[in-house]
Order: structure tokens, then sequence, then C-alpha cells
């Protein structure tokens, strides 16, 4: 199986007609993606690579429940960051459960206005300034992989769940895994703001009840607390499936931020030992070197059948 996304949910692409919202379309119909409908305002009655544009979300909703067989289950918004929380509040109201918000520089303000009507309305969200989402073999939604042919060929199935902080990362942890001959079930970018819809610890928590992951992966950072919060999960006995972390950013002092808004060290949060020596206390396997991840992912799976 999968988790977030798989070739049965029904997409929107909300900035269709945009620059990236035609590269990124191209990318998730080649791969597979049940991309059903986009969405900009005035470019109603347009088609891209086929897929019928609305002006509106509620207008792209009534078309899925009448030609689609449902409502759309997923959006990915590829707007420019200061119309993203416009978009994600409309895609919300409109009964959209999982929205993938791709673009970066989304002010915290907007993510955290996001977030509660997300909270009111039941729903989730992944992101900001995240690559999404691909469960190899099946679909991808986002820009993970760049081209169809490519995430193809990069991305296998198998029984490892990937969780990063790194868009890039991401693609080389799996990648790598793949090499090692271990493929992957989903591969999950989270994002790297500092207010974030899906974390490390829900991500975790969703391939828990994945009965085809056996194993979770997971790229951490510096800063924040969601390796920590993954570490209390671990203990608490809420995610029993065995875990192999490499933490970015060890050099790092305070202050220091890592490639990302939300990796970011202040006073003695969110530090490397203090990551390290929670989720070993856990129990889960982490890595001094990214370079040892794969073999490590390998004797995890090894150990346990």
């Amino acid at each position: 199986m999968a988790i977030l996304i798989d070739e049965t949910r029904r997409v929107l692409v909300q900035g269709i007609t945009g620059r990236e919202g035609q590269a990124r379309t191209r990318l998730m119909l080649g791969y597979g993606t049940n991309v059903v409908a986009g969405c900009t305002p005035g470019k109603a009655g347009q088609e891209v690579q086929g897929v019928p544009v609305f002006d509106t979300v509620a207008d792209a909703m009534t078309h899925a429940r009448e030609h689609a067989g449902g409502d759309i289950d997923i959006s990915v918004i590829l707007v420019p960051a200061r119309f993203v929380k416009g978009a994600a509040i409309e895609a919300i109201q409109a009964g959209v459960k999982l929205l993938v918000l791709v673009p970066d520089r989304v002010p915290v303000w907007d993510a955290m206005e996001i977030a509660a009507c997300a909270k009111d309305h039941g729903a989730q969200f992944i992101g900001p300034n995240t690559l999404g989402v691909i469960s190899p073999g099946r679909a991808v939604v986002g820009m993970i992989g760049g081209r169809a042919e490519s995430a193809k060929a990069w991305f296998k199935p198998g029984p490892v769940g990937v969780i990063s902080r790194s868009g890039g990362m991401s693609s080389s942890t799996a990648y790598y895994l793949g090499k090692e001959g271990i493929g992957c079930s989903t591969i999950c970018h989270v994002g790297g703001d500092s207010v974030l819809g899906v974390r490390i610890p829900d991500a975790a928590l969703l391939f828990e009840q994945d009965p085809d992951t056996r194993a979770i992966v997971v790229f951490g950072e510096i800063g924040g607390s969601m390796e920590e919060d993954l570490a209390q999960l671990m203990a608490e006995g809420k995610v029993t499936k065995p875990v192999v972390a490499y933490i970015g950013g060890k050099a790092a002092k305070e202050g220091t931020r890592f490639s990302h808004a939300g990796a970011i060290i202040e006073g003695n949060k969110g530090t490397h030992e203090g990551k390290v020596r929670a989720l070993t206390d856990a129990g889960a396997t982490v890595v001094d070197s990214f370079g040892d991840l794969p073999k490590a992912a390998g004797a995890v799976l090894a150990a346990n059948g």
C-alpha cells in the first residue's frame, strides 16, 4: 500500500495554467497520478495536458463529482507565495481534505491561518515549501523527480517509508536506498518551513498504520522538535516499526540556520545532540553519516524478518 497518495486519489492542480503548474501537471500525469481538474481564476474552459480548467475550486469539485467518480481528494497548490493562503483556504472550504503547498516563502502568518482553517474543517496539508509526496509505481503529487521518466527510474516500490525535511535529500535518500536494493512505499517531504502541516511524527503515524511499510527512514535536521516528538511516540509505543535516522547539521552552533527556515538552533533547543539522543534512547538506529543510511536500513529490515 502507500500513504497520502496513490493512483486512486483524485487530484486538483491550483495554478495549473502557470509555468510551474503546466510542468508539474505533465510530471504527475506522466507518472500515473489521477489529475482530474485544474483551477486558475479567469481561465475556465481551457485545458492543460487534456485536464479541464475551472475558475474556482467549487466548480472543479462539481466536475469531479459528475465526471470523475467523487470528490477531489488532494489539491496541489502551485501559485505564487502571496496567493497560497487564499488558494488553500478556498480548497479547504470547498471540501478538499489534503493540500500540497509547493511554494516557498509563504509568510508564517499565512501558514498559521491555513493551519487553523484546516483544523476547523478536518483537513490536512503538506508544506509549505515541499517537493511533495510520491508512492513509487503508483502516483506523485508535487514535483519530486522533476520528470516522469526520472521518477520512474529513480524510485522503486518497496517496504520502507521515507520522511524528510529536505527536498533534495528526499530524492537522494530514496535513490540510494534503491541502489542498496531497498524500495519505498511512500516518500514524503514534509517541507522546510517553521510552520508545517504534516510533520515528521504525523507521517510516522501514517506509516505505522500502513501494512506494507516495514520500516521508517528519516532525514532530519537541527531546529524544531519534530524528531524529538517522533522519539516520544516511539517511547509511548505509538510508533512500533523500526526507525532509521540521519540528522543533518551536526556542526551548527546556536543561532545557525541550516539550509531551511525551520532548521535553526535556538538556545539549547533543536540541537543535533539532543535529537540523536532522544531517538537513540527511544530505540531508533541513528547513523553519523548519510552514506551509512542505506546499509543501516537494510540491516534493520533483515533483523526484523
